[in-house]
């Protein structure tokens, strides 16, 4: 009598953020066994969505960019493209502040050269762009320093430099271009110019036309849908205590309670952050204690402050996605999300909902004030800002102390080490906001990138 063949050894997949639900889903999707690890209670690490009564408010992520026709696809996929909720068309404009005043960023040739935002010096300036020499490919370069030499000061000061804090919470001075906007960086290597590249890629991807989406219940419904696909696959309140190389493949010693438990894997995927990643012991896995350097990492504190007013209580007519504030205007904070323009059902009838970042690398120590503090500066700034009186009707303060990875000069040397570890060690492999980008289109292509490593 012959016996049955062994059944397959499942995946490890560490860490039940996007990326690791992600990369599990397309493993289960191809008939891939996979065992996903998550020390906390609930998936989605970052993201997490909280209805109270008529409010949302976003703990991490606000909104999501349908950028590719690659992410329309996979929220499609998992079963949630009849719940994506655009943003209202209502909710166009792009505030900047110029002056003390919010000035809304041009969307046209014809509205750029209408502006106040940019000097007419600037504007004539910025006609000599396709002509200035491209960077060595192999340069390293703040964003500032190539903003400045592609575009002018001006364009860092009011353009770049309150996007770069509204993304990253950081410093242009200090973030590179080639890891940190790797597509400006693209644009100028393959096309000498970013002007000629943007107008050279414009509407050719075949895909959407990056609309900003998120869902009734919140950007958390992707995570949990994921995550109930997957089903018992995904073992929260479990920690992994060690990652193990054998002759055989690979073991996982994890821990749900006091007891460990240790069983064989055919891989791992690790879609771990940065600090998290660090603390993973590894044995039998040459150069792995290096990960300890993923401690260097940059992560300043941010705290989100999500504020709601009566309608009547708000001079602004908040006809947009928010506004974002230059450092060289010299506010106290990094902007502020306009959350019940953008989507429907982030606030009661007759209110409206606020969501105001303060810290980041501009000013850390902003981040840290007590609540009572920090609700004092939030609603000193948004009176300035947007003309709001009164007392909040409603008020959530959300703190990261270690918010978003700074990919600063000389990050490569992060991603080296992650490829280094992967060569010398065939089935481990690395992903996530530490390595492939921080956006959630970033971290769901990261996630994809895992499943086809090991499928």
């Amino acid at each position: 009598m012959s016996s049955s063949p062994a059944s397959p050894l499942p995946v490890a997949i560490i860490g039940a953020g996007i990326t690791g639900l992600t990369a599990a889903w397309q493993l289960h999707r191809a008939n891939v066994p996979v065992v996903v690890f998550e020390a906390a209670a609930g998936p989605g690490g970052a993201i997490a969505s909280t209805r109270d009564g008529d409010w949302l408010w976003e703990a991490g992520p606000n909104t999501m960019l349908e950028s590719t026709a690659e992410v329309a696809g996979f929220v499609d996929a998992v079963g949630l493209g009849g719940r994506r909720v655009y943003a209202s068309e209502t909710a166009n404009n792009r505030y900047v502040v110029r002056d003390g005043r919010l000035v809304a960023m041009p969307t046209s040739p014809w509205g750029f050269v209408r502006t106040r935002m940019f000097s007419w010096r600037a504007k004539l300036g910025l006609l000599g762009e396709p002509w200035r020499p491209r960077s060595a490919a192999d340069a390293e370069e703040t964003v500032a320093d190539f903003v400045v030499r592609r575009l002018g000061q001006e364009f860092l000061d009011y353009a770049v430099n309150p996007f770069v804090g509204g993304v990253y919470a950081g410093d242009p001075r200090r973030l590179s271009v080639r890891h940190g906007f790797p597509k400006l960086h693209r644009l100028e290597q393959e096309h000498g110019s970013l002007l000629r590249g943007a107008l050279k890629r414009r509407n050719t991807s075949g895909g959407p036309k990056g609309r900003i989406f998120s869902f009734p219940g919140g950007l958390v419904e992707l995570p949990r849908a994921l995550a109930s696909a997957l089903g018992g696959a995904v073992r929260f309140g479990t920690r992994v205590d060690t990652v193990r190389r054998t002759a055989a493949g690979w073991e996982i010693v994890s821990r749900n309670g006091s007891s460990p438990r240790t069983e064989a894997f055919a891989a791992v995927l690790c879609a771990l952050p940065a600090d998290a990643l660090a603390a993973l012991h590894f044995d039998g896995v040459p150069g792995a204690d290096r990960l300890a350097t993923l401690r260097e990492i940059e992560h300043p504190p941010v705290a989100s402050v999500f504020t709601g007013h009566r309608r009547e209580d708000v001079a602004h007519p908040l006809d947009g996605f928010g506004l974002l504030m230059p450092e060289v205007e010299q506010h106290r904070v990094l902007g502020v999300l306009f959350s019940s323009s953008l989507f429907p059902g982030r606030a009661p009838a007759g209110h409206v909902a606020l969501t105001t970042f303060v810290g980041g690398v501009r000013s850390p120590e902003l981040a840290r004030l007590d609540d009572a503090a920090l609700t004092k500066l939030v609603r000193e700034e948004l009176a300035g800002l947007l003309g709001v009186r009164g007392e909040p009707a409603y008020l959530h303060i959300q703190r990261w102390p270690r918010a978003i990875p700074q990919y600063t000069l000389g990050y490569g040397r992060h991603k080296e080490l992650f490829a280094e570890l992967e060569r010398a060690s065939p089935g481990l492999h690395f992903g996530g906001n530490a390595r492939d980008g921080i956006s959630l289109a970033n971290c769901i292509e990261s996630g994809r990138r895992l499943a086809k490593a090991v499928s």
